[in-house]
């Protein structure tokens, strides 16, 4: 074989990788564009009011902000709905089983994936089992019980024991707070660490909760950053379980809101503007953590 023939065979392998690359990117623009329409959608119908809603639909102007352009929606969402209150009560939900979340399930994880222990392989197989539970079969007896629980009120500035966590923040947080699928996705990332570190800070003196917290927990970054997301969302989502557990408005969080847009006739440019303003948290969570989701997700199904 000639260096001619070398040459021409190497510059059409490389034209071919071009043509490949180029197809994937733009294979990759259109379906980022079909998933974007929905959510260029919301927010220009959000701009609009609802007869012009109804009429761009039929066009392409729906994905356009033409025609009567102004933030009225916004204006009337706050003036029918508390929504400085409804998102005031999830971030702080949302926070708290996040947070919470990433310490309980991670310990969890911890005690699955570097300790040894009789019982161990059945505790995780039970935690993976839970799984295929859907929350909907749970959640009537979840609610009788957390009606008989104890707690303490304030009356004034005196302390009172009484029962019952309906109508409070901690019946939408604790419950929540253990999750299966995060403490199995910490097991599997957890166990991708060599335990040879566990040995040597063992020698060292280091107790099992240094060696989770100098040691494991710096190097399960992505880990923690995608059990952060998959606990925001549903926190910052649910919707059946507040409306079951909590009637006072000033307790309620904001994807409860949505029912006061349909009681009676709904405003279709407040929904979206409603709808606009209780999903910017969650697109800037996912684009703030999305490298070390991605990262994670691929080293924990690589070596699970």
């Amino acid at each position: 074989m000639t260096a001619a023939t070398v040459t021409r065979l190497d510059r059409s392998e490389h034209q071919q990788r071009r043509r490949r690359r180029i197809f994937s990117y733009v294979a990759l623009a259109v379906f980022a564009v079909i998933f974007l329409f929905p959510l260029v959608f919301m927010f220009v119908s959000s701009l609009k009011p609802d007869a012009q809603i109804l009429t761009d639909a039929r066009s392409l102007d729906a994905f356009l902000p033409v025609g009567d352009i102004s933030l009225n929606n916004y204006r009337d969402v706050f003036d029918r709905v508390p929504v400085a209150r409804f998102m005031l009560n999830s971030v702080l939900i949302t926070t708290l089983i996040v947070v919470l979340g990433l310490v309980v399930n991670s310990m969890c994880g911890f005690a699955l994936s570097r300790l040894e222990w009789k019982g161990r392989g059945a505790v995780l197989a039970v935690v993976i089992a839970t799984l295929i539970v859907p929350f909907e079969t749970i959640a009537i007896p979840m609610v009788y019980w957390v009606s008989k629980l104890p707690t303490l009120v304030f009356e004034g500035a005196v302390p009172k024991y009484d029962f019952g966590w309906l109508n409070t923040y901690q019946v939408q947080i604790i419950p929540f707070i253990a999750n299966a699928f995060s403490i199995f996705l910490f097991t599997q990332y957890f166990s991708t660490i060599p335990k040879s570190l566990d040995e040597a800070a063992r020698i060292d003196g280091a107790g099992w909760f240094t060696i989770y917290r100098k040691i494991v927990v710096p190097l399960a970054g992505p880990a923690f950053a995608t059990v952060a997301i998959l606990t925001f969302l549903p926190a910052w989502n649910s919707y059946l379980w507040p409306l079951m557990v909590v009637q006072e408005e000033s307790l309620r969080p904001v994807m409860v809101g949505m029912q006061y847009f349909f009681q009676l006739n709904p405003a279709w440019g407040e929904v979206m503007a409603y709808t606009t303003l209780i999903t910017l948290p969650v697109l800037i969570v996912f684009l703030s953590f999305q490298r070390a989701f991605v990262s994670s997700v691929a080293a924990s199904g690589v070596k699970g």
